[in-house]
């Protein structure tokens, strides 16, 4: 798979991975693959958690610890700052969350507020949720929506009601866990359709490779959301691969696996192609409050970098 795609110079954004939950071997996969960048959004544990010393500290390590981490692996790291939705419902702690993500939304390298939304739909997920529209209204930032994973068609539509009733331009939003049953209204309401490859859930990349055929590319965007699940952080090149198996051009596939995911996120200002065009080389000597990658292996020191823009 990395050799099909690597020979025709190809490169990847992945726009919504949870690398906190992934190893170094991911990345160095990834890197082999072609992915240049990748977007963090916040997320959850996976269990409750119990402060918001927990939170502070997860927020800071998406800006810090983790930005470094894939720079040791010649890819570029964005992150998303937000409340989950599943995490609202404990509104005491959420309370608490809310008073710290002003202090996280505008650091250096977070393109978007997110990801926020439905998950059950619950009265306080949709305060939360509005809450977070608001913040990202008032310091003019994009916004990533997690749609839920039930009742999702109803709880899409909505998401993109409240979105509008407070404001935000349907270019300002990405919908992300798109289906069949959303794409339509989302690509025809203006927002950006975003699409998880899972491996046996949400939309699988065979599934994928329809919904291009049937909508084309634009406004459409493929990622993994690969996490501490059963999930897969080469779901974009490997999706890429297929469409270019089955027919797709080469700049659709281009559209849906890197330009699109790069035009909706350089809204924010803190997204460029030069970012990683011009990254410098892999030193792994380097250290982040004096942690390394390595646990005393050989370091990997480039004496250069090369990337090729995708024709």
């Amino acid at each position: 798979m990395n050799e099909s795609i690597i020979t025709r110079g190809m490169m990847f954004i992945d726009p919504h991975i949870h690398m906190s939950s992934r190893t170094t071997d991911d990345y160095q996969m990834m890197q082999q693959s072609g992915i240049v960048a990748i977007i963090e959004p916040a997320f959850w544990l996976g269990q409750p958690r119990t402060n918001v010393g927990s939170f502070q500290d997860y927020f800071s390590s998406l800006v810090g610890w983790e930005r470094f981490r894939a720079s040791q692996f010649g890819i570029k790291h964005y992150c998303t700052i937000g409340l989950n939705s599943k995490e609202a419902n404990n509104e005491a702690l959420a309370e608490q969350v809310m008073e710290l993500l002003p202090l996280y939304a505008c650091k250096e390298g977070v393109v978007a507020i997110g990801e926020i939304g439905y998950d059950d739909m619950t009265p306080a997920e949709d305060k939360y949720f509005r809450l977070q529209l608001e913040l990202a209204k008032e310091l003019d930032m994009l916004v990533m929506i997690h749609t839920p994973h039930r009742d999702k068609k109803a709880g899409t539509s909505r998401s993109m009601d409240v979105c509008i009733e407070h404001g935000l331009k349907p270019s300002q939003v990405i919908v992300d866990h798109n289906n069949e049953e959303t794409v339509a209204e989302v690509l025809d309401r203006g927002f950006w359709a975003a699409f998880t490859i899972y491996p046996n859930t949400k939309m699988g990349n065979a599934r994928m490779v329809e919904i291009i055929r049937q909508y084309g590319s634009n406004r459409i965007i493929v990622d993994s959301s690969a996490d501490w699940g059963v999930s897969d952080p080469l779901a974009v090149p490997k999706t890429a691969l297929l469409m270019l198996e089955r027919g797709i051009s080469e700049m659709d596939v281009q559209q849906v696996c890197y330009q699109n995911a790069l035009a909706a996120y350089s809204q924010s200002g803190e997204m460029q192609e030069s970012d990683w065009l011009n990254l410098p080389p892999i030193d792994q000597r380097q250290t982040f409050s004096n942690n390394s990658v390595l646990r005393g292996q050989e370091p990997l020191v480039e004496s250069h970098r090369e990337y090729a823009l995708i024709e």
